[in-house]
């Protein structure tokens, strides 16, 4: 156990203007609730929390609570007040404290008091969102070493929506100002709304997955797979990909070892190709076969080679000319 050495509780301290700051808005806010200055009860346990968005599972996030030693959360965002900092502390608990940084520029990635939050932080959890505005406010910069780091310190790190959307090797940015749709992503998967993003984050067990979210609310299995083909043709030959459904959360230990946790009967959704496919230019997408594993509450998946035990369903289908259509299970 240790003593925190944060003194500001239940405040609200803003972070500066710079030059790269809008004149009226600061760099960075932060909020906090809780006792930020207490001891960490329990012993923190690298892990990931990957949310797919929408209200959070109870148990999944206690469960993080727990792999963060019952201790100090720091959550990170780029907009609001600090509401999902005091739904945590309040309606999961748990946890001693939670602290929460909402980015407005790329200037408070460097910040001292920001790095000395996160350096500090038992666990992080980076919310929902705008992806686009974590990528062009923290790629390269100190904050996001410090969240690779926080691993190698054994320490959780999760994600929810947006926040999930990021933690692949490579990552889906929205880099264009909007969120593709599977058709179109399909249509055209080597076009310019296909923003993938590449050495961003770099956690454990995802170093060839790409990932996804809000998977069925959204109808995102077609993107997904877009995604995959993309990154595959493009720079790893390995690439697989992820996805979780909303009220849903896998939960993934020191091990690599994952367990769904999902209030609403979600799944999270394998992405294995099992042919190569063509990604041109202004062409559609062909794929003659992709294998889909469903992970279920029952299931469990080893994230070291995407191996699913006692998988909710299994799927193969192909696209061709951007239209999917399912074949029969092989």
């Amino acid at each position: 156990m240790r003593l925190r050495g944060l003194i500001i509780v239940a405040a609200v301290l803003i972070g500066r203007p710079t030059a790269s700051a809008a004149a009226d808005q600061p760099a960075f806010s932060y909020y906090s609730i809780g006792d930020t200055h207490s001891l960490t009860r329990g012993r923190t346990e690298a892990a990931l929390l990957l949310s797919g968005g929408g209200e959070w599972d109870v148990d999944a996030f206690r469960w993080f609570a727990a792999k963060a030693g019952h201790g100090h959360l720091v959550m990170l965002g780029a907009y609001g007040d600090g509401e999902d900092g005091a739904h945590f502390y309040r309606d999961i608990g748990g946890v001693a404290s939670v602290e929460t940084l909402v980015f407005n520029s790329r200037a408070a990635a460097s910040d001292p008091r920001v790095l000395a939050i996160l350096a500090h932080a038992d666990g992080i959890f980076i919310e929902g969102g705008d992806q686009s505005k974590y990528v062009r406010f923290w790629k390269g910069t100190p904050v996001a070493r410090l969240i690779d780091k926080a691993i190698k310190r054994r320490k959780p790190v999760g994600g929810t929506s947006a926040g999930l959307a990021i933690l692949g090797a490579e990552s889906y940015g929205a880099m264009d100002g909007g969120s593709i749709d599977s058709p179109t992503a399909l249509r055209n998967p080597a076009g310019p709304a296909v923003t993938i993003v590449r050495d961003f984050l770099h956690m454990p067990f995802l170093g060839h997955v790409i990932t996804d979210t809000h998977l069925t609310a959204r109808n995102r299995l077609g993107r997904l797979i877009a995604f995959v083909a993309r990154v595959r043709t493009a720079d790893d030959p390995d690439a697989v990909g992820l996805g979780v459904d909303q009220e849903s959360a896998l939960c993934v230990d020191a091990r690599g070892i994952g367990r769904l946790f999902t209030s609403k009967g979600g799944f999270a959704w394998v992405v294995q190709p099992a042919s190569r496919p063509t990604v041109r230019a202004g062409a559609p997408l062909d794929f003659p076969l992709v294998r889909i594993t469903g992970v279920g509450p029952s299931s469990t998946i080893d994230l070291k080679t995407m191996r699913v035990t006692d998988a909710a369903f299994h799927k193969s289908m192909a696209i061709r000319g951007g239209e999917v259509s399912d074949l029969a299970d092989r």
